[in-house]
């Protein structure tokens, strides 16, 4: 039916009518950029994932050198971003306690930034359990592994293009019974 309907219908009239439903749906695409455009500037982060300043837990005197470019540690191309890479890393978790602690068993994650000048902060802790249940591990745990981790010294500036950036990085660690047992990446 609506072809024989289109078959009578004038090219004339078809081009008007192409020209104004193409204005119409411009419109409405219009008004959600807009409406998008107002969504990134509240209270969302410009990107997932981001670890925006958290007065109460960051460190007033670290900062990033461009918050709207903070890359991930693998858009570098290279895996993990640290003098040694994970020899150096293993070894500079050699202090951490070696003590049993029944039930504290799963995976702890330390993510923060490394910024332009090889310095970290904003350190954010998770955990899971063996079934991948959010778990809040032991308070001594979690101090200890954060205390080694903010002691790390020997972040690899990023750089893109010849000029120096930020970027997250993170340290996963395996725990079985209290014990530190693999460290990823």
């Amino acid at each position: 039916m609506l072809i024989i309907y289109l078959r009578s219908i004038s090219m004339r009239k078809i081009f008007l009518i192409s020209a104004l439903l193409f204005v119409v749906f411009s419109c409405s695409k219009k008004n959600e950029r807009t409406t998008e455009s107002k969504i990134e500037t509240s209270k969302y982060p410009l990107h997932v994932g981001d670890l925006e300043l958290d007065e109460k837990l960051d460190d007033p005197a670290f900062k990033v050198c461009n918050k709207n470019k903070i890359y991930q540690y693998y858009n570098f191309g290279k895996g993990l971003q640290y003098k040694g890479e994970k020899p150096m890393v293993i070894e500079s978790f050699s202090a951490f306690p070696v003590k049993e602690m029944k039930g504290e068993t799963g995976w702890m994650t330390i993510r923060f930034i490394v910024n332009c000048e090889g310095k970290t902060g904003r350190f954010r802790v998770t955990g899971v359990d063996e079934n991948y249940q959010s778990k809040n591990f032991d308070a001594n745990i979690v101090k200890n592994l954060l205390s080694l981790t903010q002691k790390m010294d020997g972040w690899i500036i990023g750089m893109d293009d010849k000029e120096a950036t930020d970027y997250y990085q993170y340290l996963t660690f395996k725990l079985e019974d209290g014990k530190l047992i693999e460290i990823m990446p």
